[in-house]
């Protein structure tokens, strides 16, 4: 058995499925439709990503929505650092944000926690 090893990143994108203020509620398709272009959008080494879509609820003062927990780590088929998968990571949020109807999407990191928002 051969065993390949990287070293540990876990980014995690945070984003909610309610467009805006709106009573819209976007899928579960919708995200994994956003993902797949994106996983499957060859980098300048010739490599694709895999991310991991987990649904979940946000619950905040005076209400809540359902919403996506977009994983991405340091997959050894496809190795990155820290910075690349940081990057990558908020370059997802983005198509998301954008493809979702979002004000703001938060990326965390073990270090940080971005947010994305438009201006």
């Amino acid at each position: 058995m051969h065993k390949k090893s990287e070293t540990s990143v876990n980014v995690q994108i945070w984003v909610g499925l309610r467009e805006a203020y709106s009573d819209k509620i976007h899928t579960i398709d919708e995200v994994r439709t956003i993902c797949d272009t994106f996983v499957n959008t060859l980098d300048e080494n010739g490599l694709g990503d895999c991310v991991s879509i987990t649904p979940t609820e946000f619950r905040y003062t005076n209400g809540w929505e359902p919403g996506v927990i977009i994983g991405y780590i340091n997959y050894p088929r496809f190795p990155r650092g820290f910075i690349k998968i940081t990057n990558k990571a908020l370059e997802l949020a983005e198509l998301l944000k954008d493809g979702l109807g979002q004000i703001r999407v938060s990326v965390s990191t073990p270090r940080l926690t971005y947010l994305v928002e438009n201006e």
